[in-house]
């Protein structure tokens, strides 16, 4: 399995509900017409900011993480050259241009190491 994380923060001056219902509305439709057949999942985690150590809300520096599972490599990399076709750049990008400050965006290719976490059992091994 292969997770692809983009981080993503919305344009100045559009308000949360509004960034969030056009993404959901418009934006992710244009993601699920490239990512179909490709894409395993495609998951959009909305960031809501907690009170820091002084107690403030503080704007946070990203407003939404974008996971999108493949299967294999291949299958990601099959992918990422057709979102590099010029028709489906443009598009994206253009639709991008409504919702996102570009300069923000990044991505990472991700790793996954999991804790067992069941209840009363450790991980750690005697003697350690």
């Amino acid at each position: 399995m292969i997770k692809v994380i983009t981080t993503l923060k919305k344009k100045a001056g559009l308000s949360t509900e509004d960034f969030r219902a056009y993404y959901e509305t418009h934006h992710r439709l244009i993601g699920e017409k490239y990512l179909a057949g490709y894409a395993t999942r495609y998951v959009r985690r909305y960031l809501e900011p907690m009170a820091g150590a002084d107690g403030k809300l503080h704007e946070p520096e990203y407003d939404v993480l974008l996971e999108l599972w493949f299967p294999d490599k291949a299958t990601w990399q099959a992918c990422a050259a057709g979102l590099s076709e010029p028709a489906a750049a443009e598009e994206i990008a253009r639709d991008e241009e409504h919702l996102f400050d570009r300069s923000r965006k990044r991505s990472y290719l991700v790793e996954e190491i999991e804790s067992n976490m069941v209840a009363g059992e450790s991980t750690e091994q005697p003697g350690q």
